[in-house]
């Protein structure tokens, strides 16, 4: 719940798609949070391997990314859902687990672990 308010309050209210990697060590801490990736109304490019890269970079054990969505409304796209294994796949090959994955909507969010996805 604190990592869904924490995401909403930083892409709640972006008029474009933002893609935000939230970095953690082994016991779970904050490391960092950044916005890797920025977009349009409707997307966002992300690229594994540059998430892959700024998390050994930042030496993190775990990761939860997010993103917004403008529309307002949090379900996510075959895309995001496509995205979030292939992220999840590429860190497991470091030993970096990919704990969730949020998506932010105007008045909700959407945690995919919550959903059993991940």
């Amino acid at each position: 719940a604190d990592v869904q308010r924490a995401f909403r309050a930083r892409l709640r209210d972006a008029e474009h798609e933002v893609f935000s990697a939230m970095f953690l060590d082994a016991r779970h801490q904050v490391i960092g949070v950044e916005d890797l990736f920025h977009g349009s109304l409707t997307g966002a490019a992300v690229y594994v391997g540059v998430v892959v890269k700024r998390a050994l970079k930042l030496g993190a054990a775990a990761l939860v990314v997010a993103h917004n969505h403008p529309s307002g409304i949090a379900e996510p796209s075959h895309a995001d859902r496509e995205l979030t294994e292939r992220l999840r796949q590429a860190l497991a090959l470091v030993e970096i687990r990919l704990l969730d994955h949020v998506i932010v909507g105007d008045a909700d969010s959407l945690s995919f672990a919550e959903r059993g996805w991940l």
